[in-house]
């Protein structure tokens, strides 16, 4: 078992955990877990009693969630599995869709958000539609390679400036 690659968690998921997903279909639990915890270890506990709620079995529940994800044609599909049918924030929803399809969603982050001047919409009855058409957008118009470097300078910037705020 290689333990190292828990270590480094954005590359594990962005490499092989994206990887399995698209030759599975699917997403074991522990992988599914660890974009979870990337993204908001705190939340870990209440999103697996969220997916338990669908199927006492986790590991049945996650494949099932995971698949419907990876069944989804259209982005907004994929989207729409986690927000409507699964219950999930958009924060939570669009970092789990941001490893596995990270050419096409980048996380909808409050640090981000800030940065881009956008009000927060999460929750909200049009939050797919904004995310699409007024998010997205803007994150791409920003400097960097590809939408992962995009959102990675966004939220550095953002820590940034508190870092510079807390030390002045």
């Amino acid at each position: 078992m290689n333990y190292l690659k828990y270590y480094h968690l954005e590359d594990y998921l962005f490499e092989e955990v994206k990887n399995n997903f698209h030759k599975r279909g699917y997403l074991k639990p522990e992988e599914f877990f660890c974009i979870i915890i990337w993204k908001a270890n705190r939340a870990k506990t209440r999103i697996r009693d969220k997916v338990l709620k669908k199927d006492k079995n986790l590991v049945i529940a996650i494949k099932r969630l995971t698949s419907e994800i990876f069944k989804a044609l259209e982005n907004k599909n994929k989207l729409k599995v986690l927000l409507e049918d699964w219950k999930f924030s958009l924060p939570m929803a669009t970092a789990i869709l941001t490893v596995l399809y990270p050419n096409n969603f980048t996380v909808y982050d409050v640090r981000v958000r800030g940065q881009l001047n956008i009000e927060d919409f999460s929750g909200r009855r049009d939050e797919i539609k904004r995310y699409f058409s007024e998010f997205l957008p803007k994150v791409k118009k920003c400097q960097g390679k590809n939408l992962r470097d995009k959102d990675r300078i966004l939220w550095g910037k953002s820590f940034y400036k508190d870092l510079k705020q807390l030390i002045k």
